[in-house]
């Protein structure tokens, strides 16, 4: 349980926590991450038989991550203290868990058969917030939860080491759920009830707004392909509309497109393309960290492809401007036909344009797929000859 000025609550979950797992004959322990508590909160917790760990560093994710390493148990059971979530429940996590689900995640909303006690949640939070969200990570990560917000959880031990979580705020009970959808882990949810939130002296830590849109910008991050691909695709895909319709001079309702059709669209292509570059690079990046497992087809791009690619797209647009210049040479470096000859310079020059992209990103992501090497076990010998230079 995390912990921050809870002396008001603390005492009951910690009671409720271990009679449920007395009832149910489950071994355990009770761990409070206190992050930084004022009042009588850790001596209450000691006085009832729990271990209470200091977390210095400040945030919701920062005192579950410390709480969690410091456990030492197989199965971790995370939940707020401040009585809205009800421990006696545990057990039925235990359950799930061991029946090899690697997460369990408590669901408060009807849609999942959970059940919100009146005057437990904020309106915004019930009928907007938590479906909004909860959707989006259905919709983006293919995640068949419920109830992403939702504080009580059960999970192993060994999922969490696998995950290399990093949110110290309130996004890290989202960026557990992602993580854990794009490892592939095996997920199941228990319906719970949420109680009002038992505090008198404070009210919730949780900042609607602020943490919503952090949990908004998480899911951005770990999503390149909704963040980056798919709008660029948008885009390129008004490129070649617009290409399509231009270059011929087609009209609508009595409008001719023409050349500033053709550029706006060559404006369109170049950053939908833009984009794609971006959702790769992205995508190598959070693999090469950690954040994200390894994407197979971009694991065989090579250097040597992009720049191939980007030389070829860069040639072909060159030879376009060149087409253009001969033209100009022809008439002895007059007067040309603007609509005709820029039909040939805009998609020359968003080519060469395209091509440089493309060559620049492959180097960049030659650099982004380079290892740091592991100096931990260098030969004794060496390190005793820099000391002695």
């Amino acid at each position: 349980m995390p912990c921050l000025n809870e002396a008001d609550t603390l005492g009951i979950c910690i009671e409720k926590a271990i009679r449920a797992m007395d009832e149910a004959g489950i071994r355990g322990e009770v761990v409070i991450a206190d992050n930084g508590s004022t009042d009588a909160s850790k001596s209450i917790a000691e006085g009832l038989g729990a271990r209470t760990v200091d977390v210095v560093e400040r945030g919701y994710g920062a005192a579950l991550m410390h709480g969690i390493e410091a456990a030492h148990g197989k199965y971790v059971i995370m939940g707020d203290a401040d009585d809205s979530y009800d421990f006696l429940e545990i057990p039925a996590f235990v359950e799930r868990l061991r029946e090899g689900f690697d997460l369990v995640q408590g669901c408060r909303l009807p849609r999942g058969g959970g059940r919100v006690m009146p005057g437990a949640m904020p309106f915004l939070h019930r009928w907007f917030g938590n479906p909004a969200l909860s959707w989006l990570v259905r919709l983006m990560f293919r995640i068949p939860i419920n109830d992403v917000y939702c504080g009580m959880r059960g999970f192993t031990r060994d999922l969490y080491d696998r995950l290399d979580l990093r949110s110290p705020g309130m996004e890290f009970a989202t960026e557990m759920i992602i993580k854990s959808g794009l490892h592939h882990a095996t997920m199941s949810q228990v319906p719970i009830t949420l109680h009002p939130d038992g505090r008198k002296i404070h009210g919730p830590h949780l900042r609607t707004f602020r943490d919503g849109w952090r949990t908004l910008r998480l899911f951005l991050v770990f999503s390149p392909k909704w963040t980056f691909f798919r709008p660029g695709l948008v885009l390129i895909a008004i490129a070649l509309i617009g290409y399509a319709l231009a270059i011929p001079q087609v009209r609508i309702g009595g409008a001719a497109l023409d050349v500033h059709t053709l550029l706006v669209a060559s404006l369109a292509g170049l950053l939908g393309w833009q984009c794609v570059l971006l959702a790769t690079l992205a995508r190598i990046f959070a693999a090469r960290e950690g954040m994200m497992p390894p994407h197979d087809r971009l694991e065989k791009l090579t250097v040597e492809r992009g720049l191939v690619f980007g030389l070829v797209a860069a040639a072909i647009g060159v030879v376009l401007i060149a087409a253009v210049i001969v033209q100009w040479y022809r008439v002895d470096f007059g007067r040309l036909d603007y609509p005709q000859t820029m039909r040939l310079v805009v998609p020359g020059v968003t080519l060469v344009a395209i091509g440089f992209q493309t060559a620049m990103a492959a180097l960049m992501a030659g650099v982004l797929k380079m290892h740091r090497r592991n100096f931990a076990n260098r030969h004794p010998a060496s390190e005793n000859q820099g000391a002695r230079a």
